[in-house]
């Protein structure tokens, strides 16, 4: 039970907590969003609760943020641990007091021209190389080289083909992945993509091969893998990829990652990109006939209307039902 004094019943009283839209004035304006409030359980009079106030304050703040295109608490923190570089040092570098970084690291709200500052070596590499490079003399010699060589890796990263990266997420999140799987669900993210976000998530295409749809490059890449775990890289920056690409890499890598390669080359032997691709081509003969993104985008588009998919959690649906069918 939780109690609170009542103002009204003049005495300690259990109260409720109501979900309620909540509209404040911050700072010149009003923001809109939604709170809570705790009431008396027998007058329903509004009762004063800390902890209640506290995820106001702290959702109104959040709400001020975003309207103002400031970055959230959880954008601040991954700066100094993306570039391998204290606190403090961070902040000596960007020309700020010492504490500057660590007030805004522990939740205080930064300016809209510092959190632009931020914001920009938050999510590019370069704009952060360039900081530590003139100010390279504010550092010891281990934090230097430590910051510069975070900072090459996500740069090396930026500069890789698209497909390479999405493969590279594939491999670290699902961990048990061959050659042959991450063929297969390369082409899911592809195909699932352009169904909920009409445009294509990479440029190369791929080729209706005997064991399924194949990205050449790709390939190329892990070939030496042959048949065995591929190993993931752990130093590979999530930043580089927007919310949507990874709601659908992860919904892909959730419903398909959880069946072998072999079972995943049985779904795209029943699915209509691979057979119109090889045409009369018997099923064991090698072809290097593109499979076209229209037919993949038209495909999967028939999916997701089949399926009634209103987000990518229901791609679940067209898995299991693949897996049940053809097993």
């Amino acid at each position: 039970m939780s109690f609170s004094f009542c103002e009204e019943c003049r005495k300690m009283v259990e109260y409720k907590i109501e979900h309620k839209e909540i509209t404040e004035y911050l700072k010149g304006s009003c923001y809109t969003y939604n709170g809570e409030i705790a009431t008396c359980n027998e007058c329903g009079a509004e009762v004063y609760v800390p902890e209640v106030l506290d995820g106001n304050m702290e959702k109104l703040y959040s709400e001020y943020r975003k309207k103002n295109g400031i970055l959230n608490k959880e954008e601040i923190k991954l700066i100094p641990e993306k570039y391998k570089i204290s606190k403090k040092k961070l902040s000596l570098m960007l020309g700020w007091g010492e504490a500057t970084f660590t007030r805004y690291y522990d939740g205080k709200t930064p300016s809209k021209r510092y959190s632009k500052t931020l914001e920009k070596i938050l999510k590019n590499p370069n704009e952060y190389l360039k900081i530590l490079e003139e100010n390279k003399e504010k550092l010891k010699s281990s934090e230097y080289l430590k910051s510069k060589e975070a900072v090459m890796n996500l740069i090396k990263c930026e500069n890789e083909k698209k497909i390479l990266l999405f493969s590279k997420y594939i491999i670290k999140k699902c961990g048990d992945v061959t050659p042959l799987s991450l063929q297969k669900m390369l082409y899911y993210v592809q195909g699932f993509y352009y169904a909920f976000f009409n445009s294509f998530l990479f440029e190369e295409d791929c080729e209706a091969w005997i064991h399924g749809p194949v990205y050449k490059d790709v390939y190329d890449r892990f070939k030496d893998y042959r048949y065995n775990q591929i190993e993931s890289e752990e130093n590979l920056d999530e930043l580089l990829f927007t919310s949507l690409e990874i709601s659908i890499l992860d919904s892909v890598i959730k419903n398909f990652g959880c069946y072998s390669g072999k079972i995943l080359e049985e779904f795209t032997h029943t699915e209509k990109p691979w057979l119109v691709a090889r045409g009369n081509i018997p099923q064991n003969k090698k072809s290097q006939n593109i499979i076209s993104k229209e037919s993949i985008g038209e495909y999967f588009i028939s999916v997701k209307n089949r399926y009634s998919m209103i987000n990518p959690s229901d791609i679940k649906y067209y898995s299991k039902e693949m897996f049940n069918t053809y097993n």
